[in-house]
């Protein structure tokens, strides 16, 4: 089966009902997609097929097969870090870290298609994605901040 990672195509061995977290971890060594439930509740397996922002945990890879899919590691571009990665570590989001390439991706979702919410939008944007340590305000600055910095990338 063929997959398009990260603007990369690439062939897979996998079995069409693997989940395609297993798929990006196991057999792509993409460790940046977390696993934390296995039931698409937590968020930290976040990815987007298409532009829009799944859960792998629980997506079979035949589901995605011959669709655009992006992981944290294809959100920096040749020119660094994207609006969103450089927002959290400005407003230094992270505590442990570990649900953050979800959060990320989840962020970068909401972004795309709005680009200016307000603290009610990205609450229920977030509401997915689960922080253990509770940093969901310095998220939420994050977002703002990086609303600022893709409008500002787009004044230019």
């Amino acid at each position: 089966m063929k997959l398009e990672v990260n603007g990369k195509e690439v062939e897979i061995t996998s079995e069409a009902d693997t989940p395609l977290l297993w798929v990006l971890r196991d057999e792509l060594g993409l460790a940046g997609t977390k696993y934390g439930c296995g039931v698409a509740q937590c968020g930290a397996c976040t990815v987007h097929v298409e532009g829009s922002a799944i859960r792998s945990c629980v997506t079979p890879v035949a589901a995605v097969a011959d669709k655009r899919i992006q992981t944290i590691e294809g959100q920096a571009s040749e020119q660094g870090l994207s609006p969103v990665q450089q927002a959290w570590l400005e407003t230094d989001v992270a505590q442990c870290g570990y649900c953050q390439s979800g959060q990320i991706m989840a962020a970068t979702a909401l972004l795309t298609s709005n680009p200016t919410p307000n603290d009610a939008e990205i609450d229920g944007a977030m509401a997915g994605n689960i922080c253990r340590c509770g940093t969901y305000p310095r998220i939420r600055k994050a977002v703002h901040l990086a609303a600022a910095l893709m409008a500002e990338e787009q004044n230019t």
